[in-house]
């Protein structure tokens, strides 16, 4: 399934570039156009001129729901079986500033904090219910990009990043076999690492008369364990987009992606992972393959030029997780972006 996929992504692709060979390539590749940023879900895909700054804000939701044991489906008893409490659905809502300044034509420096909140509902082995809730800033971003190559509307580019541990990784809150006490949440209800974590990209861009298409791939590392003793997995990533532009003001977008993670490393010593699932770091890691759609708008002159409206809608189409975890569901993505 994931092989034909790929097969039909770029079979479509080079489809639609020999459509494009009779485009002038000797113009270079242009962020001025709607399609000239990549879907608003995908970071550091661009790279700016010399003095530019662009400003950006996103919000994303992401929701989980039901279970999963590798790619089967798998429901709350067999969960309840082996531990004492299960979650049922965990929402999240983020909100990411970000900017991006180019001190020069071949680089552009990328910087991006985030304010995170989630909640996770459980169900226990007696039937009961009972929800739990984090919020606060996560880790911050900061990158440069480099520009190896912009000619005949192709573009590449490199990033290397850090992740900075300024994220929490010490929420708590109450739960029935605690209370009234507050005690440590699980792994996936922590705001953040708890590490620096080094980041790796490389973006080819390709631009045509209407069509465009963007490849990304990218990867995160953790440098050692955190004041909790664990460290999460190891993140690798592949995300492939398609844009149409339909007006010098509006163009559609599609993405198709896939992400690698490795399962947490070490262990909590304040986590009994014979209580949740989540509290068990056997569950944690997989492989899913994503998909999007999306639009972006962009202001091309006026009083407000410049300004890009993006929206995401994205959904998996595989998923093989690691043990018994919660799903993963939609994510809505939309965000707005201002450059100078």
């Amino acid at each position: 399934m994931k092989s034909f996929i790929t097969a039909i992504g770029l079979m479509v692709t080079l489809a639609l570039c020999a459509q494009e060979r009779k485009f002038d390539t000797n113009k270079k590749w242009t962020s001025e156009r709607p399609d000239g940023h990549a879907p608003i879900s995908v970071m550091g895909d661009h790279v700016h001129g010399k003095g530019e700054l662009m400003l950006s804000y996103r919000y994303m939701y992401m929701n989980m729901s039901d279970l999963k044991s590798g790619s089967d489906g798998a429901n709350f008893q067999d969960a309840l079986a082996n531990y004492m409490v299960t979650p049922t659905t965990m929402p999240m809502n983020m909100h990411m500033l970000g900017g991006m300044y180019a001190p020069s034509n071949k680089i552009t420096l990328m910087a991006m904090v985030n304010l995170i909140s989630m909640e996770m509902e459980h169900i226990t082995r007696m039937g009961g219910t009972f929800t739990t809730t984090a919020s606060g800033f996560g880790d911050t971003q900061i990158s440069a990009l480099y520009k190896i190559m912009d000619k005949n509307r192709h573009v590449v580019h490199a990033r290397l990043g850090l992740s900075i541990p300024t994220g929490s990784i010490s929420e708590q809150d109450v739960t029935p076999a605690s209370a009234p006490n507050a005690i440590e949440l699980p792994y996936p209800m922590q705001i953040g690492t708890g590490t620096f974590d080094p980041n790796l990209a490389a973006t080819y861009l390709f631009q045509g008369s209407v069509f465009s298409y963007g490849g990304q791939l990218s990867s995160v590392f953790r440098l050692g364990k955190n004041d909790r003793e664990y460290a999460l997995g190891t993140r690798f990533a592949i995300d492939n987009w398609f844009g149409y532009k339909l007006t010098d003001w509006f163009s559609l977008a599609a993405s198709l992606g896939h992400v690698w993670s490795s399962d947490i490393k070490g262990i909590d010593p304040n986590l009994n992972p014979m209580m949740v699932i989540t509290a068990d770091t056997e569950n944690s890691g997989g492989n899913i393959l994503k998909v999007g759609l999306g639009f972006n708008l962009y202001v091309p002159d006026g009083p407000l030029k410049d300004i890009r409206f993006g929206f995401e809608f994205g959904h998996p189409l595989y998923q093989d997780l690691n043990g018994i975890q919660l799903k993963n569901n939609e994510t809505l993505t939309l965000g707005l972006q201002y450059s100078l």
